[in-house]
């Protein structure tokens, strides 16, 4: 018998904005949520949403970065998140302190 492998969901609002699970995500990063709430109050957090075009049409990269630290994930219009993957970055010179 195999199992059946739930992929991760990202959900959306009622306006069809993206929503993420902080704690996940600080899992992602390698820190407690806390830390990445921090972050976020400190205005540390950025995100990028693309639609897709062409072979990619109905889906979307998703991305947050934080630090050195970028997210990324490709999203099927469904919200179920087919890749992901969590990469260390440059810093951005005189953007982010105390990272």
């Amino acid at each position: 018998m195999t199992a059946l492998v739930q992929r991760p969901v990202v959900a959306r609002d009622s306006t069809g904005a993206f929503t993420l699970d902080a704690d996940l995500l600080a899992r992602h990063f390698g820190w407690p949520a806390e830390t990445l709430r921090d972050f976020m109050r400190r205005g540390m957090v950025s995100s990028t949403v693309e639609r897709g075009e062409g072979d990619d049409e109905g889906r979307w990269r998703l991305g947050v970065r934080c630090g050195n630290r970028r997210w990324q994930a490709i999203v099927e219009p469904d919200g179920a998140v087919v890749s992901e993957h969590v990469e260390f970055v440059p810093l951005r010179t005189g953007k982010v302190e105390g990272i």
